[in-house]
Parts: structure tokens; C-alpha cells; sequence
């Protein structure tokens, strides 16, 4: 196995690229608008999809095959990009520079990574729906992810990232990306093409029993290198700054090893006599939820991060929402496998995190410790959908369904740009939504994709998609903020901007305030939104212990303490970087009636990026018109009981309130504002229909 942040900013590259503006595109000769093509009463709409597929007739190459493709020439699969044009049109665009005299792109017009996804789509579509279109097109679109796949030689089982509009693999991407070439090593498309054959295999098994085991071959063959470049070193662990983490993930992620357990999880419930893959699913699953246990277990589902399932075996800083599939694969798993165990990291995340990021702002793309990458994409909200529906089937909690109700009604409007996400006429779902609210109307083939994974999801859960689709008005929102450290109004430290905030496995905010020992700052906190004690976790730089003098740092509000931290880290092992940037959590919450806190640095270099605020209980409360016309969230962030109050004047509503793994605790009608204890890190909803 190889560590590579590279593989990693790769395999998340393409929606934030694009969304940013940074990658040159060039347009290919294809314009249009797509067509209706939505069932009566179904918000599932492959009409954007189906434009943007494309039927390519490649040559033929050494160690690339498929399905009857002597007979069958034509492939079928999604262009990468959609351009908005006037009208509300689309155009297919390529990634990277178009070369004029060749007409490649830098990368190419198609990608292995949205073949995976697009196949998913129409699989589960025509599963879904009896949808003769979309059974054709899942058959077509696996064609072509075959090709993608190398059958012979070393690296047999890996997949070929790009590929050009003429239908030429291109494994060596300008710029450069790893493993390259793209299908010398394991890769997120690797994982994500085995999640693809898994799912095709379950569906076509009965259907077309000839090309259900074409696709079993393919997908053995990708067992195959997934034993030889990942499991060589199962069992076996890793340090990533002193903690210990498994060593046997795809890429060191938690995150693409969950989508292959998807794939390997669907696979393996429709051939559970192939005892090979099914122990290569037990054992990838297992490497996910050994990471999930090294942030969750003690402090970590009250503290940073939250309860959340951390991506990268590679960084203790990092969270993001894209590809963040964690907890609906160890769902999934559980169930096939029948492990219990598989299933607690999943109800931890689903029932802790999953209401912190609802109040804190929704899906941000990344938490680097603090929230500084807050563009949001369908990849991160579908993610978090996702996990959800599949971890309350699996624990039948239907808690967390509700919870999935108001993290879908994303699509529709509760986000930060208090608009749709999701067209159902067009089955358009726009490419991101920037900070500051603006949104990119492109519309390219991850966003069409897991707008369209959401919907599906939405369409089997009736209930769940009546929250979602009334739910379009944000009212109020209190949970996580963040508050810088160089602004603090009075300090004897030094602002410090760094030539680059990225730290090589997270990254600062902005600048840091630095504090040598005895300097001080004092920072402002504002006052309480609703009256409750706020949780301070100030983002510090943790040394590498024995490296230099641990930092210490006295916490104060006036006369009283609130804690002391001591930054440090264990040795660094896998990750790139020596120390690391963490939150760490004062001992006292900061009394409502005080808006201030200050530090003082007792030993080392302080160097402190930002304070992470949280009231002691965090709240959401939307509206809409529609099957619920209105809903609260509040979640306890404290380990000891909380009141708090919710429902309406002359408004009926139904008050659940919940435990920590999301167990229902107690359930009453109510007509107006009503009390309820919240236990410790607990949760609360009121929804009202009209």
C-alpha cells in the first residue's frame, strides 16, 4: 500500500475544482436542454442523466475488454461535465484543456468514477420502478465501466481512470494524478467500480444470468487486487499521530473502502456461497469500523469530531461530507454479515453527528478541524441522506428517519442558498452551493448522480421525502461557530499567516494567533442565542511530543477557569506532518451571562487557529408548506441532562425526544411551547402537520 494526499484531493477534485473555477474545460460539440422524463407522482428524473450519455466505439487494446463487445462496439457512458447555457441549457464539457489538433482533454471527456455511479443510478431506477429505459441503460453503462478495467498482468483488477471522447484510455492525467498510471495501484475508482458490478451483479442475477456472470468475473477480478494491494497488511495497524489505526483500508480511506462495501455488501447477499468475497467484505468493513472506534470511542462522540466516522486513517483533523458513506456501508454490512458490531459506529454517527451538522449548517464539504471548506455539494447532503435511511433500517430506529427528512429537505431549499438544489421537471441538481449563498448552475455527472441517488432514496421512503419536500424555509439556526483567533480584540501575541494554510493532512482557517508564554488574548464570544451554557474547544497546534516544549494554556472567563489544555500528539507514522491541529474541549462550558474568554499561554508556543463554539443545546427550526409544516431540532451537547423548549403557540405538533443511539425515549402530542429533558447527547424533534 501507498500513502498519497494526492490520491485523496484527486478523488474529491472534481465537483470542488469545478465549482471553484480552477480547472480549464472545453466544450464538446454536444448542446441541448434536457427533456421531461419523470414518472407521474416520482421525484426520481433521469432526463439530465440520459443527456449526458454519450456512445463511444474505442479500438481495440491489450488487457481492455467487455461484455460481447465484438458484437456489441458501442459503449455507453456519462460525459464528466455540464456547462449552463442561456436558456436553460446544457453543455458537455471535458476535464482539462482540449488539445485542438487532438481533440483530448488534459484528463478526458469520461471518467471511471461517474461510469461506477451512473451504472448505480439506473440499476437501483429500474430495480426501483420496473423501468425498462433504465434497465438498458444500467446494462450499457456496466459495459462500459468494464472496459475501464484492466483483466491482465500485474495490475489486473485495477481501473483506468479517464478516458477521451473517441473512446482512448487516457492513464496518465495532465495534471498529474496517482497512482499513475491511474490503474497501477488501488484507487477510490477502483472501490467505486466494485460498488457498481455489486449492485449489477444482485440485479441481473435473475434477469440476464449470462451477464450477471460476466459481471461476477469482473468483480472477482477486483476482489483479486483489493486482496493483493490492500488486504496484504490486514490485521495489521498503523500510528497516525500516536494513535493506532488499521492499515488495511483502500487508499488509508475510510471513505472509498465504504463504497466497495457497498458493491461487496449487495454482492454478497445475492452469491453468499462465494466465500472469497465474502470474506473480503468482512474484512474491509472491519478496517472501516476499527477507524470509526479511534474517534468515537471515549471523549470523541461529545467532543471533536462529534461522534462523526473520520475519513483518512491518515489524519485525526480531517472530516468531510463528500464520500462520507462510512456509516450507511457498516449499516449495510452489518446486516449481511450479521455483525452487531459493524452497526454501533454507524447508530453513534447517525444519532450524534448526524444532528450536530444539521445545526452547525449542513453539509460543508470539509472540516479541517473547523468548518473552513463550507461549499456544499449533492455528494456530501446524498452521503449524508444515505447514511442515514440505511443505518435506521438497520437498527430499526426510525428516529433517524426523521433525522434523514431534514438533511434531503437540502434538495428543496433548507441550505444556505435558501433555494432548490434539485429540479424534478429536468432531474437537474445544480454542481454546489458557495459560502456565500451564490450557487454554480452547472450541473455535471456527480452532482446529476447523487441528486438522483437522493431521489431514489426519497421515493422508497414516502415519509421521509414529505419532510424533505415541505421542509424549504430555514427559521433558525443555533449550533456550531466558529470564532477566529486573530481577531481577537486584545492579545499580546503575533498574528501569524502561513504561506499556505494547508498543513498536509488539514488545514488552518486563515491566519493563527500565536502566544508565547505569558502573552494573552482575550477573544469575544458574543452573547447566548437561548439563554444556555456554551461548549469552547479552542483549535490548537499539538506538537509532536519531545519535539519541542509541549504548549500549555490557561482558560479563563473573568474569575472563573474553564480548563487547561496541554497540545500534544504522539509520533507522526503515516501522516505527513509532525504535530497536528486539533480542538481541544475546556473543561467548564462558558456560562450564558459571559461573553468573553481569555488565555494566557503557561508553557511552548500557543498557537491557536480558531475557537469552536457550541451552545449547550443546538437547535434547527424550518417550515414550509406541505405534508409537515414545521419542524425543531435540538440536541444536548453536554454530558448531563438538559431542558429545553419546543412546539408552537396553537400549533399541534408530535415531540419525540431521544437518547444518544438514537432509542426512542418518550413520545407526546403537544399544542403549544412544551418542556423536555434531553439526555446526555440526546436529541429532540417536533414536527406539525397542517
Amino acid at each position: 500500500m501507498t500513502n498519497s494526499l494526492a490520491r485523496r484531493m484527486t478523488a474529491g477534485a472534481a465537483s470542488v475544482t469545478l465549482l471553484i473555477g480552477g480547472l480549464a474545460v472545453a466544450s464538446s460539440p454536444a448542446a441541448a436542454s434536457p427533456a421531461p422524463a419523470a414518472s407521474p407522482g416520482s421525484l426520481t428524473n433521469t432526463a439530465h442523466l440520459d443527456f449526458l450519455l454519450d456512445e463511444v466505439s474505442p479500438a481495440a487494446v491489450a488487457g481492455h475488454s467487455s461484455y460481447r463487445l465484438d458484437t456489441e462496439p458501442a459503449l455507453t457512458l456519462p460525459w464528466t461535465y455540464a456547462d449552463a447555457r442561456d436558456g436553460g441549457t446544457f453543455e458537455r464539457v471535458g476535464g482539462g484543456p482540449l488539445d485542438p489538433a487532438t481533440g483530448d482533454y488534459g484528463q478526458g471527456a469520461f471518467n471511471s468514477d461517474d461510469v461506477s455511479r451512473a451504472a448505480v443510478v439506473y440499476l437501483r431506477h429500474w430495480q426501483q420502478t420496473g423501468d425498462d429505459a433504465s434497465r438498458e441503460k444500467a446494462y450499457q453503462v456496466l459495459r462500459a465501466l468494464a472496459y475501464f478495467q484492466t483483466t491482465d498482468g500485474p495490475d489486473a483488477g485495477n481501473v483506468v481512470l479517464w478516458m477521451q471522447s473517441d473512446g482512448e484510455l487516457n492513464p496518465s492525467a495532465e495534471p498529474v494524478e496517482l497512482p499513475d498510471p491511474s490503474d497501477s495501484e488501488e484507487s477510490y475508482w477502483l472501490a467505486r467500480s466494485l460498488w457498481a458490478f455489486g449492485e449489477g451483479y444482485a440485479a441481473f442475477r435473475d434477469d440476464d444470468p449470462a451477464f450477471a456472470a460476466f459481471l461476477q468475473e469482473r468483480m472477482q477480478l477486483g476482489v483479486a487486487a483489493v486482496s493483493r494491494e490492500v488486504l496484504d497488511t490486514y490485521g495489521q495497524y498503523a500510528v497516525a499521530d500516536g494513535v493506532s489505526v488499521p492499515a488495511w483500508l483502500i487508499v488509508d480511506g475510510a471513505d472509498a473502502t465504504a463504497e466497495a462495501v457497498l458493491g461487496l455488501a449487495a454482492y454478497s447477499s445475492a452469491a453468499p456461497d462465494d466465500a472469497v468475497t465474502r470474506d473480503v467484505l468482512a474484512k474491509l468493513a472491519s478496517g472501516v469500523a476499527e477507524l470509526a472506534r479511534t474517534t468515537t470511542d471515549g471523549d470523541g462522540a461529545t467532543s471533536w469530531p462529534y461522534g462523526a466516522i473520520l475519513p483518512w486513517a491518515e489524519s485525526r483533523s480531517m472530516w468531510h461530507a463528500w464520500s462520507s458513506q462510512m456509516a450507511g456501508a457498516l449499516a449495510r454490512a452489518s446486516v449481511v454479515l450479521e455483525d452487531s458490531a459493524l452497526l454501533e459506529p454507524a447508530i453513534t454517527e447517525s444519532a450524534r453527528f448526524a444532528p450536530t451538522l444539521l445545526t452547525a449548517g449542513g453539509p460543508d464539504n470539509a472540516w479541517y478541524p473547523s468548518p473552513t471548506e463550507r461549499v456544499q455539494l449533492a455528494y456530501g447532503a446524498d452521503s449524508r441522506l444515505q447514511n442515514l435511511l440505511a443505518t435506521a433500517e438497520a437498527a430499526e430506529l426510525p428516529g433517524l428517519a426523521d433525522l434523514a427528512g431534514l438533511q434531503a429537505a437540502w434538495f428543496f431549499g433548507l441550505n444556505p442558498a435558501a433555494t432548490p438544489m434539485y429540479d424534478p421537471a429536468t432531474g437537474v441538481t445544480y454542481d454546489g452551493i458557495q459560502p456565500d449563498g451564490s450557487i454554480n448552475r452547472n450541473s455535471g455527472a456527480e452532482s446529476t448522480i447523487h441528486g438522483l441517488l437522493s431521489m431514489l432514496a426519497l421515493d422508497a421512503h414516502p415519509e421521509v421525502s414529505a419532510i424533505a419536500q415541505s421542509l424549504t424555509t430555514l427559521d433558525a439556526r443555533d449550533g456550531l461557530r466558529v470564532v477566529e483567533a486573530e481577531d481577537a480584540p486584545s492579545t499580546t501575541g503575533t498574528v501569524v499567516t502561513p504561506e499556505s494554510t494547508w498543513t498536509e493532512e488539514s488545514s488552518w482557517s486563515g491566519s493563527y494567533l500565536a502566544l508565547t508564554q505569558g502573552q494573552k488574548a482575550t477573544f469575544s464570544l458574543g452573547t447566548a442565542a437561548n439563554g444556555l451554557p456554551r461548549v469552547v474547544e479552542p483549535v490548537i497546534w499539538n506538537v509532536e511530543k519531545g519535539t519541542a516544549p509541549t504548549p500549555r494554556s490557561l482558560w479563563r472567563s473573568g474569575w472563573l477557569p474553564l480548563g487547561v489544555l496541554s497540545s500534544s500528539v504522539g509520533e507522526p507514522g503515516i501522516t505527513a506532518a509532525s504535530g497536528a491541529l486539533l480542538p481541544g474541549r475546556l473543561t467548564v462550558p462558558l456560562p450564558a451571562s459571559r461573553d468573553q474568554v481569555e488565555v494566557r499561554a503557561l508553557a511552548g508556543e500557543v498557537d491557536v487557529d480558531a475557537l469552536l463554539v457550541r451552545p449547550a443545546v443546538g437547535t434547527l427550526s424550518a417550515s414550509g408548506a406541505g405534508a409537515v409544516s414545521s419542524a425543531q431540532l435540538a440536541q444536548n451537547a453536554l454530558r448531563v441532562p438538559q431542558r429545553v423548549t419546543l412546539g408552537a403557540s396553537s400549533l399541534s405538533q408530535t415531540l419525540r425526544s431521544y437518547d444518544a443511539s438514537g432509542a426512542l425515549v418518550s413520545e407526546s402530542t403537544i399544542a403549544g411551547p412544551t418542556t423536555v429533558w434531553l439526555r446526555p447527547g440526546g436529541f429532540a424533534l417536533a414536527l406539525a402537520q397542517p
